[in-house]
């Protein structure tokens, strides 16, 4: 198996589970079953947006390693 199939592979498989999590998580936005402020929704939202930055950033970088390296602070 080269690696491609096996990002593949694992890319499918870890994305669907994360789409159905979420789509979990929204099924507390119900008022008619749950009772919540919108702190309690806010902060929710803030933290899966986080891991989302978060998960953007780790391929950003993987994928730009270069720019990355040259930085430098001579004038």
């Amino acid at each position: 198996m080269t690696d491609r199939t096996k990002f593949v592979k694992l890319a499918n498989k870890r994305v669907n589970a994360a789409i159905k999590s979420i789509k979990e998580v929204s099924e507390l936005s119900n008022t008619s079953k749950y009772e919540y402020s919108k702190e309690d929704a806010d902060r929710i939202i803030e933290h899966l947006q986080s891991e989302v930055d978060d998960c953007r950033k780790r391929f950003e970088i993987a994928l730009n390693v270069d720019a990355w390296v040259q930085f430098s602070l001579d004038e």
